[in-house]
């Protein structure tokens, strides 16, 4: 074209600025961004935001900025497009930064900010910026209720999200087929799993997403066999399965111990509708069998695998070896999962629980030397709870919240009534090399103990107390749950990082399976 006598205009360069962006092609985009002040286009917003979102797409932070500031008027697309570059580039404090100097905002961008912080996993802060919004009067559309959803999920925060779904449904906001599985995502997360059930059946058409995340939800919460009742439903209703389906049933049937058919449901999926097993399903595959304390056949899997096992497949392997106490492959497969994991500090503490629970202090001391020395910090378990749209947030021993005095008194309280329910701590995951009245102090006061005292204190008797912790639940507070539930009739909904447990008279709905 440039070697003809055609002049581009204002529809050339949005097109094969667009086209550059897939292409990857920055040297070139550097060029075309040349023509661009050569033609005289330098003003035209349409090509302006091209060549932002250009530059962003390649990570070029300062480039795009430079455009940015020097366009005469921006739109909110312009706006928009670079807080969502910031954002996807993992820029999350300066996209914020570009949205406070915004002028007039509408919910396009308002959702921009908020998916942004949902992405980065700061769901307290979305749900701060989504207060602000409100407080301003802008109208939530399907793509806010959509983010807000999704950091409702995140949090487990069940009454934020059920505010939501009663306002899509009294605005008739529109439910496509995004919005419809991610509120079906969040009633399933944050441990209302009728709920989710109720939604999903009342769809008209039900697309693949949604039959994997009603599927994905029974097996989190433990009910394999309906998953697994479900997926034949699925296949009856002319639904063909994907490697995300053949995940969520291979995980129904790891959380509720049915290893015969997990065994089946693999070869039958793979070979039935010719899905490529990746890592995670042959991962989810050992874990079965681990689990089961089937190692021989654990490894079979090991060796038959078309890639070298990763950090999470061995881990699985790992995790069984903990449950089961087999201490030698254990110890094998943990140094293995560490040199290839190094950063994780939870494969660290895994190998050190290991090691304590034989008493062997000497490898406990040598493996908290070598996370120093390579600067590995122990994740920080968090449990939250909501009250009153609120969200409340403990560490173990943490005494930052407000009514930190009256929760850790009821916590006391909780634990002398269960100390005559029969309640002896687990001190079996205490590492330390002490004298075991000292390892029950520790325990008395994790994050989920104090999650649990605030619920009792706060709600109603008879009222259902529903917890998200970001660490697997210890034996020790989950023995604990158990018997709460049934000193104070209450059922008890945790969410940790595997799976659910609902805690009801003394008995999780886990079967002490986890």
């Amino acid at each position: 074209m440039l070697s003809q006598p055609l002049q581009p205009n204002g529809f050339t360069f949005p097109c094969l600025l667009n086209r550059i962006t897939n292409s990857g092609d920055a040297e070139f985009g550097q060029m075309v961004h040349a023509h661009v002040v050569k033609f005289g286009f330098w003003g035209d917003g349409y090509v302006m935001n091209g060549l932002v979102h250009m530059y962003l797409s390649f990570g070029e932070v300062g480039d795009a900025l430079r455009v940015f500031d020097g366009m005469g008027e921006r739109s909110v697309v312009s706006w928009t497009t670079v807080i969502s570059g910031l954002a996807r580039l993992g820029l999350v404090g300066e996209a914020r930064q570009v949205f406070d100097r915004m002028g007039d905002r509408c919910s396009v961008s308002w959702n921009a900010m908020i998916a942004a912080y949902v992405k980065a996993e700061r769901y307290k802060d979305a749900f701060d910026l989504f207060d602000q919004m409100r407080e301003e009067g802008i109208k939530i559309d399907k793509f806010v209720a959509a983010s807000m959803l999704s950091a409702c999920t995140g949090l487990g925060a069940h009454d934020q999200g059920q505010w939501i779904h009663k306002h899509i449904e009294k605005y008739r906001i529109e439910v496509d087929p995004k919005l419809a599985t991610t509120i079906i995502d969040m009633y399933c997360k944050c441990g209302c799993l009728e709920k989710a059930q109720n939604v999903f059946k009342s769809l008209q058409n039900k697309g693949l997403s949604s039959w994997n995340c009603m599927i994905g939800g029974l097996a989190i919460h433990g009910r394999g066999e309906e998953a697994i009742e479900l997926f034949k439903e699925m296949e009856r209703s002319m639904v063909p399965p994907d490697d995300i389906t053949l995940l969520n049933v291979l995980t129904a049937c790891a959380h509720s111990g049915l290893v015969d058919e997990g065994q089946y449901y693999f070869d039958y999926i793979v070979r039935t509708y010719n899905i490529a097993p990746k890592m995670e399903h042959f991962g989810c595959l050992v874990d079965i069998l681990g689990r089961a304390g089937l190692f021989e056949e654990a490894k079979k899997v090991l060796n038959k695998m078309p890639m070298d096992p990763d950090a999470r497949v061995l881990g699985a392997l790992f995790g069984a070896c903990k449950i089961h106490g087999i201490i030698d492959l254990g110890e094998q497969i943990g140094n293995r999962v560490i040199e290839l994991d190094s950063t994780n500090s939870g494969r660290y503490i895994l190998l050190a629980n290991l090691y304590a629970s034989v008493g062997r202090w000497d490898d406990v001391a040598k493996i908290r030397v070598l996370m120093n020395e390579l600067g590995v910090k122990k994740e920080p378990g968090w449990s939250v709870i909501e009250f009153d749209g609120a969200i409340n947030e403990f560490i173990a021993g943490g005494m930052s919240h407000p009514e930190a005095k009256e929760i850790y008194a009821k916590v006391d309280e909780m634990l002398d009534a269960i100390r005559l329910e029969g309640y002896v701590p687990d001190i079996g995951g205490v590492l330390h090399d002490i004298k075991e009245e000292e390892k029950e102090n520790p325990l008395h006061y994790h994050s989920e103990k104090l999650a649990i005292g605030f619920g009792l204190l706060k709600t109603k008797p008879g009222e259902t107390i529903r917890i998200s912790k970001n660490l697997r639940v210890c034996k020790d507070c989950h023995y604990a749950s158990k018997i709460i539930s049934r000193a104070y009739d209450r059922e008890i909904v945790v969410r940790d990082r595997n799976r659910f447990h609902h805690f009801r008279g003394g008995v999780c709905s886990c079967k002490d399976y986890w």
